[in-house]
């Protein structure tokens, strides 16, 4: 099996509808987990064009592939170092197209019997870098990622979000060059976290699944598919172990039961449904909600002190380098109504800081931070924020919350007021006050926590173990 940087790590993805949101909204967003100290920077690659085709070469794999000769504009949240890949893992184009990517999933040995994975394939240190660029709508990005896994081979199986302003799209491969792909339902949602996902294929429905054009065949002639009718793919190509029941389907089910009343007690099932429709319109602050969690409110809160505390392995946990909600609004120009949600650190004790689609530059802050902590470093101060907190989780988490809560609020009141100014501007006068005000949220979220360091490195004077209390009558 091909070298997988994600192998003993892991990811959780929200995908919602345009008819699921409060607002009209496709949104798209995942938990980036990795290493407790690994920075992520934020980017933003400008349009370019050239006179040839590009040949591109991953530094870590050797993947090979020749690129388009016009590259659009387009968001990323690259690593510290390359020595992985540049692994850029999610963002918005100029086109209109979000992608983030990887759900790192598991096939089975089977199926990797018959088709394994390929050492110079894509893998999550290339794909957002070869195809978010070059796709014009959600649909097409899948297109162009599966033509390549047919042609060159996969390193890794892995899931990958697409959403346009129309569509949401979640893909899944399978193998070392089979995959499908399934359009979320407007009307719904759908919830992934490290196992294979998508579940029965409807392979005369183009409109809403897309696949490798081979895989039926593939299939059947290696006798993979134990069911007597249908083609599931999370069970054809997928892992059913005691692992997946207490890893992965436990977060599957604590969103399933925040947003539906319906959803069974059972946190370990195999059998819980990919795609649900909601109780309710989801807002943006449900998906922060869910992955900011902790199994919160049930009785296996990993902060809790009950017999069941972390039984599971939560949504939110410490290594988790980023996370990101990339949402795209109904009836705007895609500079103005897509908006990069970026959350640095540890999700349950950060925030998530809007970018405009539209911006060309970044925070200072954004661009810089290596493995060693530093202070001008966006990463490291949302991160030493939440190591204050941990040791004393009880004491201080009411300043952290009452951090967050404030900047919710400003954060949404800060947008209103860009989105109204920018609707009314020119594009070339847009562009620079986008830049700008994206900038200066930026900013606002730096001011906030580095104001909570300062409380929390005061209070913390007060609670080292070498404090004595003298005893007054002596």
């Amino acid at each position: 099996m091909a070298s997988n940087r994600y192998e003993f790590s892991a990811c959780t993805s929200v995908l919602v509808g345009k008819k699921a949101t409060i607002d009209g909204s496709t949104l798209i967003a995942r938990n980036e987990d990795f290493k407790s100290a690994w920075p992520k920077h934020l980017v933003i690659h400008p349009h370019e064009e050239f006179a040839n085709e590009q040949k591109f070469v991953a530094q870590d794999n050797g993947f090979t592939t020749t690129l388009p000769k016009i590259k659009g504009k387009y968001t990323a949240t690259p690593e510290w170092t390359a020595e992985n890949g540049l692994i850029e893992e999610d963002g918005i184009n100029e086109y209109g197209v979000a992608m983030s990517a990887t759900e790192s999933t598991y096939a089975n040995d089977q199926v990797l019997a018959v088709d394994p994975l390929v050492e110079t394939g894509i893998n999550e240190g290339s794909v957002v870098t070869v195809v978010l660029p070059y796709a014009h709508s959600a649909r097409e990005g899948v297109a162009i990622l599966g033509k390549i896994v047919e042609t060159n081979g996969a390193a890794e199986t892995n899931g990958m979000l697409f959403s346009d302003q129309d569509e949401v799209w979640y893909m899944e491969i399978g193998s070392g060059h089979h995959w499908v792909a399934q359009r979320i339902p407007d009307d719904c949602y759908a919830v992934a976290a490290n196992q294979m996902a998508i579940q029965e294929i409807n392979f005369d429905d183009p409109d809403n699944f897309m696949f490798s054009p081979t895989i039926r065949e593939f299939v059947a002639q290696n006798h993979l598919n134990t069911a007597r009718e249908g083609f599931n793919f999370r069970k054809i190509f997928g892992t059913q172990t005691l692992s997946d029941e207490v890893y992965s389907t436990p977060r599957v089910w604590f969103a399933q039961q925040y947003l539906n009343a319906d959803t069974p007690n059972t946190p370990m099932s195999e059998d819980l449904p990919f795609i649900r429709k909601a109780d309710r319109l989801i807002q943006v602050a449900d998906v922060e909600y869910i992955l900011g969690s902790h199994f919160q409110r049930t009785p296996y809160d990993l902060l809790g002190k009950g017999p069941e505390s972390g039984k599971f392995r939560p949504i939110s946990l410490a290594k988790t380098q980023e996370s990101h909600i990339l949402q795209i609004r109904p009836d705007m120009p895609i500079e103005v109504g897509g908006l990069h949600w970026l959350s640095l650190g540890v999700t349950a004790q950060s925030v998530y800081v809007p970018l405009y689609a539209g911006a060309t530059d970044v925070h200072p802050a954004y661009k810089v931070g290596t493995k060693d902590y530093s202070p001008d470093s966006a990463y490291w101060t949302y991160k030493l924020a939440g190591i204050l907190v941990d040791p004393h989780y009880h004491e201080f988490g009411e300043d952290l919350q009452e951090t967050q809560h404030k900047l919710r609020i400003k954060f949404g009141q800060m947008v209103r007021e860009a989105d109204q100014k920018a609707l009314q501007m020119e594009p070339a006068e847009r562009t620079k006050f986008l830049t700008d005000q994206s900038i200066k949220m930026q900013q606002t979220g730096l001011d906030a926590m580095n104001k909570l360091i300062s409380v929390l490195v005061t209070k913390s004077t007060d609670l080292s173990p070498l404090n004595y209390n003298t005893d007054l009558n002596l």
